[in-house]
């Protein structure tokens, strides 16, 4: 499979009560073609957060974005653009990391979670000391993450939850 440059094709998700932001590395070939967060019909992320949160599993890209702002998730990625082969993250070269300072200004946001390691590398190399909020840096939803089970994550993500409630 060959190179290709990718650019972030869609905007973060936040609003200004957003306070927990939880970053990826860069959306898969799936999530790049629906244009939206965590794409991929095998991804456990949305079953991970409806469970945290004791909600229905959200269906479309509209059900996901009001389960996210009702519980002030915000999300984005770590990388802004790169070369990659397909949706490895192995694969990786080339990165420009994502700007979060426009986030960080326009919202209440306190915690960072890093949806798995690679996020949480880019996120240590690139953005940290920018933004001074040390990240938690969960198992990966991916499903290349077949070591966890879904129930596994869901007791990993729960923490989720304590950082989303109202100070």
């Amino acid at each position: 499979m060959e190179y290709e440059h990718i650019v972030h094709p869609f905007g973060p998700l936040y609003d200004k009560k957003s306070r927990v932001l939880v970053l990826g590395s860069l959306p898969s070939v799936k999530s790049r073609e629906q244009q939206f967060f965590y794409g991929h019909p095998q991804n456990r992320y949305w079953p991970v957060l409806a469970a945290v949160f004791q909600e229905p599993v959200p269906k479309t890209i509209e059900e996901k974005k009001r389960l996210a702002l009702k519980h002030h998730v915000a999300m984005w990625d770590t990388i802004y653009s790169c070369d990659i082969r397909g949706s490895s993250d192995s694969s990786i070269k080339n990165v420009v990391p994502t700007d979060l300072r426009k986030i960080l200004e326009e919202s209440e946001i306190s915690h960072v979670i890093c949806n798995g390691k690679t996020s949480g590398n880019y996120y240590h190399r690139y953005q940290e000391k920018q933004i001074e909020i040390p990240a938690i840096v969960l198992p990966s939803t991916s499903p290349a993450n077949a070591a966890w089970n879904l129930e596994r994550l869901i007791g990993e993500w729960k923490l989720l939850k304590e950082f989303c409630e109202p100070m």
